[in-house]
């Protein structure tokens, strides 16, 4: 169970937002639950935090908190019980010869090139394919816990760097990874690089002995969000509880 009144968390306050058209489901009117003031929530408060269904974009952390829907399942994997489908096997395979480099939080102009290109191609009608540099930097690049950027580039040519094909940004918490946002090269669909991601860091929670990797908000109803279900065994916050999710 994990309810606020059990988190040390008295001194945070809570509000709720105005309600705002909702992102993932065409008609609906969401509103979020958001933690303050920002500068308190350091790593450990952050990962309780994360444990009851909160999710960070730059130093805002909210979860939702709408009036008459509860569309949107918080997630996580316990990584020690999961097993690649054939599918994820094959993409393991498919993407085993990419570089991988852990870097701290920081802006590059190549970063900001592919973010740009994946919004246009995957949210081309979203307000994100809006961003500009600052708001980039404030999405992405800001953080009070202990976050990581992961490339994900082809091998190397005669030492110099492979192109660019994915970024995920990611939260190492005391009890998980939290996979805060991942884009990358759309050019070539059969790569799945997105999948790879999250197979990467499963892995990566595996080798940190942390149990489990927090994927977000799994919608049912939503082809964006629903992709998280392939991940099997996958748990959601469901009336405060951790419970299975089943692939659909």
């Amino acid at each position: 169970m994990t309810q606020l009144k059990e988190l040390p968390l008295t001194t945070l306050q809570f509000y709720a937002t105005a309600p705002y058209p909702c992102s993932y489901l065409p008609g609906k009117i969401a509103r979020s639950q958001v933690a303050t003031p920002s500068h308190l929530i350091h790593a450990g408060l952050y990962g309780d935090l994360v444990n009851a269904g909160f999710r960070r974009s730059g130093l805002y952390t909210y979860r939702p908190y709408c009036d008459e829907c509860r569309a949107c399942i918080a997630t996580r994997i316990p990584v020690a019980k999961f097993q690649a489908n054939r599918s994820q096997r094959r993409c393991l395979k498919r993407n085993q010869g990419l570089d991988i480099r852990v870097l701290n939080l920081g802006y590059q102009d190549e970063h900001y090139e592919l973010y740009q290109q994946y919004q246009s191609a995957r949210h081309a009608d979203g307000e994100m394919n809006r961003d500009d540099q600052d708001q980039y930097m404030q999405f992405l690049l800001q953080s009070r816990v202990n976050s990581r950027i992961v490339e994900f580039r082809d091998g190397q040519y005669d030492s110099h760097p492979g192109k660019l094909r994915m970024i995920s940004m990611i939260d190492i918490l005391d009890n998980g990874i939290s996979s805060v946002y991942t884009f990358f090269d759309t050019s070539n669909p059969s790569a799945s690089y997105g999948t790879y991601s999250i197979l990467w860091q499963i892995r990566q929670a595996l080798e940190l002995q942390l149990p489990y990797l927090y994927l977000g908000y799994y919608i049912q109803d939503s082809e964006k969000m629903s992709y998280k279900a392939k991940f099997q065994p996958i748990e959601g916050l469901i009336d405060d509880h951790w419970q299975p999710i089943l692939a659909r």
